[in-house]
């Protein structure tokens, strides 16, 4: 998510955050009339309180309930990038150790049967080999695939992991990367082989796409994004639509309970949702699972 292009449409000059002078926003504290950006808000009764006014306003270092937190309640970290980071880190270690043992893609990569139905199976999702959902989220084998993975991560992921917190971010990420394994190896050949991080990638879209409506930034810039990616996923044949649409539904719902989740039920609504999307994950997993064995 870039802020600095999400200007609202009712103005056109927008101040920049009081701690992040580059970062354009229409939100302000409250009580200071600071301009403050999505990682700097911590929800209050009334609209959000920057950092500082939160501190000050006990006379002391703030309680736990009062601590500063994300627009979706995390807490506000010091390295609001680090899961990303760490994300990448795996991701391309990943890719290095598959391009030194090229047999490795195969153990990893989301293969539903093989050799495909009528056929017995002795490797794939449908033998039990139930982790490929997990491991091909993580796979890449072309340099360009993971270049244009990782570019997205980094935008996207930061940003969202900022505005989010920690926890409510990987469960984004997690929830969306299951998501599109699911329906890829619920709709995709049996002996189609898919890797990438691109359904998680998507759900970081999709949820990012939320993030922006939420605070009223222009949503013009997520949506092109959008449709050029679309416009790439239904292009190519190589590119799996199964995963990438998977991934950018999970996102968009999991993202609205993230961001609309009401004070009083915030973790019940923002877990629960995360659950429920689970539930559906398990759910056309055994259904595919019965129809190849």
């Amino acid at each position: 998510m870039n802020q600095e292009a999400g200007s609202s449409p009712e103005a056109q000059n927008l101040p920049g955050c009081y701690r992040h002078p580059d970062r354009e926003t229409g939100i302000r504290c409250t009580r200071c009339d600071r301009p403050i950006c999505p990682e700097c808000m911590v929800s209050a009764s009334v609209g959000f309180h920057c950092p500082e006014c939160v501190r000050d306003g006990g006379g002391g270092p703030a309680p736990a309930a009062a601590r500063p937190r994300t627009i979706a309640g995390g807490t506000v970290t010091a390295d609001p990038r680090l899961l990303t980071k760490i994300l990448i880190g795996i991701n391309l270690a990943v890719f290095i150790a598959i391009r030194t043992n090229t047999s490795l893609a195969d153990d990893l990569s989301l293969i539903a049967a093989w050799p495909p139905a009528p056929f017995t199976p002795t490797q794939g999702v449908a033998d039990g080999q139930y982790y490929r959902l997990v491991t091909s989220m993580f796979a890449h084998q072309e340099i360009w695939h993971i270049g244009f993975n990782m570019l997205g991560l980094w935008w996207l992921g930061g940003p969202l992991e900022a505005a989010l917190g920690r926890a409510r971010y990987l469960a984004v990420y997690f929830v969306s990367g299951l998501a599109g394994s699911a329906l890829a190896y619920l709709l995709a050949d049996p002996g189609t082989q898919t890797l990438g991080a691109s359904g998680a990638i998507f759900g970081l879209l999709g949820a990012t796409a939320v993030l922006m409506r939420r605070l009223n930034y222009d949503p013009r810039p997520i949506i092109a994004l959008l449709v050029i990616n679309l416009i790439f996923t239904f292009g190519w044949s190589s590119i799996s639509w199964q995963a990438h649409i998977g991934g950018l539904v999970a996102g968009l719902i999991t993202g609205y309970g993230m961001v609309h989740a009401p004070r009083e039920r915030r973790s019940l609504v923002q877990y629960g949702t995360c659950a429920l999307v689970l539930l559906v994950v398990v759910g056309m997993t055994l259904f595919r699972t019965a129809q190849l064995t």
